[in-house]
């Protein structure tokens, strides 16, 4: 082969891998501008708290600044400050603006009894943990279809593996316990969901995507990213 000829086919390996350089980065650059437009339509959403929304954006974005990746356009977000008669579980679609998934979901039996008002990131303290999640995998377990959850942030939720806290369908969240009790049944500090409802959020949730559990009880301690010893308490209703 020439040296001509060589040269010209380094040259042009070298054109096309700049071109593809900049394909990456339009293309990233369009995902990115695409998100915050999407999302801001969630704030004007029925029930969907601003504060818990924004408290979630934040959250991630304090996350992928420590170099945590996760899926693009998927936030599930679980806002404790209602009641559980209440559905305070969504899955956001924030590239497109849509709401995939408006469900009710159970806090832990430590927690409290319709209000949860104590959080916890203590093993055997049968409480809901706060703050930011990856999802994982799917398995098998002792509840059925479930779905493993890494916490985030440290004093807050990152013995959540090790509590074996994660997402799982449940006989006790249903209207009829709502009707005979007045809330839902819980459970030992899982977010559980009804059982028709959990293997369709799971499977359109896992293998990782971020899930954000959130009070305005426990606001300010998950602003500074710092669980108060033991846990966080905050008075009952």
């Amino acid at each position: 082969m020439s040296s001509e000829r060589s040269l010209r086919i380094r040259v042009f390996c070298w054109r096309l891998s700049l071109l593809s350089v900049f394909v990456f980065l339009l293309v990233a650059g369009s995902r990115a501008q695409a998100a915050p437009v999407a999302a801001a339509a969630f704030r004007d959403v029925h029930g969907l708290s601003p504060q818990a929304f924004t408290a979630a954006l934040d959250a991630i974005s304090c996350a992928r600044s420590r170099g945590v990746s996760g899926r693009n356009g998927l936030l599930t977000l679980i806002d404790y400050s209602l009641p559980s008669t209440q559905p305070r579980l969504w899955v956001l679609d924030l590239e497109h603006g849509r709401v995939l998934f408006h469900e009710l979901v159970a806090h832990g039996a430590g927690s409290g009894d319709n209000y949860a008002v104590r959080f916890s990131n203590v093993d055997a303290s049968r409480q809901t943990s706060l703050g930011l999640f990856l999802t994982g995998s799917t398995y098998e377990g002792g509840n059925g279809y479930s779905l493993r959850l890494r916490g985030l942030d440290p004093g807050i939720n990152d013995r959540a593996e090790e509590r074996a806290i994660v997402m799982h369908g449940a006989w006790y969240v249903s209207a009829d316990q709502i009707r005979r009790l007045g809330r839902l049944g819980r459970s030992w500090g899982c977010p559980a969901l009804a059982k028709s409802v959990a293997p369709r959020v799971i499977d359109r949730i896992k293998d990782g995507t971020f899930l954000f559990a959130w009070s305005d009880r426990a606001a300010d301690s998950l602003r500074q990213g710092c669980a108060a010893p033991g846990g966080i308490t905050v008075a009952g209703r």
